[in-house]
């Protein structure tokens, strides 16, 4: 009978050992083996990456505006070719008055500094520019024979400059926009053989009065400027 006994929990422990086995419970971490259970449990993905901190964006935007600004404080600036035109002796003018032909013509500034047009007269004209002469001029016309009279004056020739000494052929030449003293000693036939090259003296005339200076060959050149090159002694 103990022999029957032992059998027969034998049996039982082995029908129930399947079922403990089935019935276990999923390991932590598994990973779904089927489609379906795909579909049910979703896939896991990769943590979203962290967002930058403010700070960086901000230090990002104070180099960008400082490398701007550096690189606007190293652009060349304006040359001396921008500055206003200031009318003198010499410098012939087309003035364009509209819609009245007696007036509309081609004038000379004397040497007192002046126009002298048609009902109006003698017009100062030294030292403005031409958009300050137009306005005088209209003024004038303003005053008694046109009611609203409309301007504008450009310079069709300006006044000459001067080279004097050591060149091939000294004397007075019409002034070219944008030129420099080198381009007035090539108008001139070029350095003479005992030309002093590196020492070249330009005097220039203005409303504040005659500047003389020994300057390089690129120095930019005004109307009625005059440049004087030197002799070498060697």
């Amino acid at each position: 009978m103990r022999g029957v006994r032992i059998r027969v929990v034998c049996l039982l422990t082995a029908l129930a050992l399947p079922g403990c086995v089935q019935t276990a419970a999923p390991v932590a971490g598994a990973q779904p083996r089927s489609e379906l259970d795909t579909m049910a449990y979703g896939r896991p993905y990769p943590p979203p990456p962290a967002a930058a901190p403010a700070r960086t964006a901000m230090m990002d935007s104070a180099v960008t505006t400082g490398t701007l600004r550096a690189s606007y404080a190293a652009a060349p600036k304006p040359t001396g070719y921008d500055r206003p035109y200031h009318l003198d002796a010499g410098d012939r003018l087309r003035v364009v008055v509209f819609g009245q032909e007696g007036l509309t013509n081609t004038y000379a500034i004397d040497a007192g500094g002046s126009i002298t047009m048609p009902l109006i007269g003698a017009v100062p004209a030294r030292g403005r520019t031409p958009a300050a002469l137009a306005d005088e001029i209209s003024a004038h016309l303003r005053n008694g024979y046109i009611r609203e009279p409309s301007v504008a004056v450009e310079v069709e020739t300006y006044r000459p400059f001067f080279i004097l000494g050591e060149v091939a052929a000294p004397g007075q030449y019409p002034y070219v926009p944008n030129m420099s003293v080198e381009s007035a000693v090539a108008i001139a036939g070029g350095f003479s053989p005992r030309a002093k090259r590196d020492q070249v003296t330009l005097t220039h005339t203005d409303n504040s009065g005659s500047s003389r200076a020994i300057v390089p060959l690129g120095t930019p050149l005004s109307p009625g400027d005059t440049v004087l090159v030197g002799e070498r002694w060697f």
